[in-house]
């Protein structure tokens, strides 16, 4: 019996394949447990239906994060920190401050942890801060701390 995985069964297929399993198998477990719906004509026609709106979301995502990398590669971040002598900072500017001081500022609302900060910034100047937008785009901010008085 051919059917259509909803989620993904260890060892048989993943969401949204379409398989050829035992009839067996299908009526008394898959179905069952709303694990896969059998393939026929309409729900094939829903699946295609499906990935076709997914792919088409995919783009447009993608194309979004590529307007956001234009506009971000743009901004310069200004954060102010006590620091000492020789411009080394007291404590360190983190990826929380960068998306914090970014959503205060520039009013772009940006998760800290898709900031790629290798290691927290502890000396005044400018930095370039890597920033994963999409699993394609990376855009590069630029941070500036400046000592606060």
């Amino acid at each position: 019996m051919k059917v259509i995985f909803l989620k993904d069964v260890k060892g048989k297929g993943k969401k949204g394949e379409v398989k050829n399993v035992a009839d067996g198998y299908a009526q008394n477990f898959l179905i069952k447990q709303g694990l896969a719906v059998e393939a026929n004509t309409a729900q094939v026609a829903t699946l295609t239906a499906q990935k076709k709106k997914e792919e088409k979301e995919a783009e447009n995502q993608l194309i979004e994060a590529k307007k956001q990398k234009e506009e971000m590669e743009k901004l310069t971040v200004e954060l102010l920190a006590k620091s000492g002598e020789g411009g080394r900072l007291f404590g360190s500017i983190t990826s929380k401050q960068i998306a914090e001081e970014l959503q205060k500022k520039h009013g772009i609302k940006i998760d800290k942890r898709k900031i790629e900060l290798e290691d927290a910034i502890r000396t005044l100047g400018h930095t370039k801060v890597p920033v994963k937008l999409h699993s394609e785009v990376t855009a590069t901010l630029t941070v500036s701390v400046k000592e606060q008085k």
